[in-house]
């Protein structure tokens, strides 16, 4: 089935965020992707990519904390080396809604953003809009896709199956 010209394969692909390689990236062995992922962490990394744990079925898992928005987002990666690609299912805990007021739960590939402005006086006395704080998930999505594509692996999003 061809809706203007996308195989609904490639629509899916798109929607759940997947992305493949460039043509001509010679694939790297799983464990030079692993490295590779792991060395995204360092002081100025806003994330933390680690081992996963038995209960998370995962490879690789990156946490980060947004304490200012009350948000915890999880990218759970795992390997698959036949494939040559890292599914990965996102995840967010927090006031993701202003509609409810307690702790959500969500999934997917979707992009998240906040900015936090305040009120203050310029130089020239005129009052001006000021940025206070900045928060995306593509802070923490593009880092990890971006180094398994350089690995000549496929970016897999997951939603339904894990």
């Amino acid at each position: 089935m061809r809706e203007r010209g996308l195989t609904m394969g490639r629509l899916w692909d798109r929607w759940t965020g997947t992305k493949h390689p460039a043509a001509g990236v010679r694939p790297l062995p799983t464990l030079e992707v692993r490295e590779a992922l792991l060395a995204l962490n360092g002081p100025d990394a806003p994330f933390q990519v680690r081992h996963g744990f038995p209960k998370e079925r995962a490879d690789l898992v990156a946490d980060r904390r947004v304490p200012e928005l009350d948000l915890t987002v999880k990218i759970r990666m795992r390997l698959v080396p036949a494939a040559r690609e890292v599914r990965a299912l996102e995840e967010q805990w927090g006031n993701i809604s202003h509609e409810y007021s307690g702790r959500q739960y969500g999934r997917g590939g979707g992009v998240m953003a906040a900015k936090t402005w305040k009120l203050e006086k310029g130089p020239d006395g005129r009052r001006r809009f000021v940025e206070t704080f900045r928060y995306s998930s593509r802070d923490m999505k593009d880092p990890l896709r971006d180094a398994v594509l350089a690995a000549g692996w496929t970016w897999r999003g997951v939603l339904l199956k894990w």
